[in-house]
């Protein structure tokens, strides 16, 4: 009976020893590591949410990516479009020196060709790649360069619309070249002025909108009748006669302005009999290089008069007005587009430190307890240990030999 006893003494005492290393073991592993759940099994709570945690974080991470790849084409396509406003900048000048009436055809054509250098360098920008297989204005997809030089004039060759990054977040990674640049509009926004027929000294000017509710979205043609020296005007809608029929006109050197639903135009000179000039709705047909197009051919005309030249320039002047407007206008959208991507890295900086958070908080020890847990394993192993070294001193054979 006292053999059994004394076999059993020793095994529990050999039983709590090893229980006692074991935990004191894991909480040495604990602080090496850190970690409070190493394993699934050290806490199945625990180890979900981290897993969750992780697996929020690991989509942070994609969204991160792609956001920045939006961040590196949207800031090419800005300096793009600031390169391309800088070009017009200079086509503009070009063209206001050309309206200059001391100057010669040679000198005139010497501007067209500083005009035709300005629209090859605009289509190199408009064919600017995006530093990897793709172009910054190639809409949804194009392999080549997505605007082609042919003979009728520049032409978009790529898919419309805009690629956007995979994911949530809904921020492009190319420009709508077609919209972009080949789609400003014409005239001065809202209506269109165009020479029908002129063979007295007048021009007329880009026009303005003087009441946006009055407008129609008809087609206007002003025509000219002088006779007896007296110069009347007839405003026809559409082809059908208005009640602005047979109004005296005095020519004015500033432009006398003609009024007529809701639109403003100035006639300057003096129109000759049957001068007609139309005012038509704009569209948004207007593009950035046949705008210099227009310009280089009619620079590059000889013997033109100075009526002419003056109607051409102001034609001019308007068209590329437009279209630098509407890259200002693409611009600004890039820029809105960044100060997004601004927010959105914000916000998944944000989800990711909350799932780091997350993650800690499920798995990660916390340092000052967990020494303090090591301590007290440690004492209880050594006065475990010195217990069982007693406990050997007790048995029989200890007590014989003595």
């Amino acid at each position: 009976m006292t053999r059994i006893s004394t076999a059993n003494t020793y095994d529990a005492a050999i039983a709590q020893l090893s229980q006692r290393q074991i935990e004191m073991g894991q909480a040495q592993q604990q602080l090496s590591s850190g970690k409070r759940v190493s394993r699934a099994s050290d806490d199945p709570t625990a180890a979900a949410r981290a897993e969750r945690a992780i697996a929020s974080m690991a989509r942070v991470d994609a969204t991160q990516r792609a956001v920045e790849a939006s961040r590196a084409v949207m800031s090419q396509s800005e300096s793009s479009l600031g390169d391309a406003g800088e070009l017009l900048h200079q086509a503009r000048e070009a063209l206001l020196a050309a309206g200059n009436g001391s100057y010669s055809d040679a000198e005139r054509q010497t501007l067209g060709n500083q005009l035709r250098g300005i629209r090859q360098q605009l289509l190199s920008v408009a064919n600017r790649g995006d530093g990897g297989d793709g172009f910054l204005f190639g809409g949804q997809g194009s392999a080549e360069p997505p605007f082609v030089d042919a003979p009728g004039g520049v032409q978009f060759r790529g898919t419309g619309g805009q690629m956007q990054v995979v994911g949530n977040e809904a921020l492009p990674v190319t420009l709508d070249g077609a919209a972009t640049w080949l789609q400003a509009r014409s005239g001065n926004g809202v209506f269109e002025t165009r020479v029908i027929a002129s063979t007295g000294t007048a021009w007329v000017g880009p026009g303005s909108v003087t009441d946006p509710a009055a407008l129609t979205g008809s087609t206007y043609n002003i025509q000219f009748t002088v006779s007896a020296g007296v110069t009347t005007y007839s405003v026809l809608r559409d082809g059908a006669a208005t009640a602005q029929t047979n109004v005296p006109f005095t020519p004015d050197a500033q432009g006398t302005a003609i009024e007529v639903d809701g639109m403003a135009v100035n006639i300057t000179g003096n129109p000759a009999s049957g001068d007609d000039f139309e005012l038509r709705p704009s569209t948004s047909t207007l593009s950035v290089f046949d705008a210099l197009d227009k310009a280089v051919t009619e620079l590059s005309t000889l013997g033109r008069s100075t009526t002419q030249v003056v109607q051409s320039n102001v034609e001019n002047l308007r068209n590329i007005d437009q279209v630098m407007g509407r890259l200002q206008t693409a611009r600004s959208g890039v820029g809105e587009t960044l100060n997004r991507i601004d927010g959105v890295v914000s916000r998944l900086d944000t989800l990711k430190l909350q799932g780091e958070i997350e993650r800690s908080t499920a798995e990660d020890l916390d340092m000052v307890r967990a020494i303090s847990d090591f301590q007290a394993k440690q004492s209880g192993y050594d006065a475990a240990l010195k217990s069982y070294s007693l406990v050997q001193r007790l048995s029989l054979f200890h007590y014989l030999s003595g």
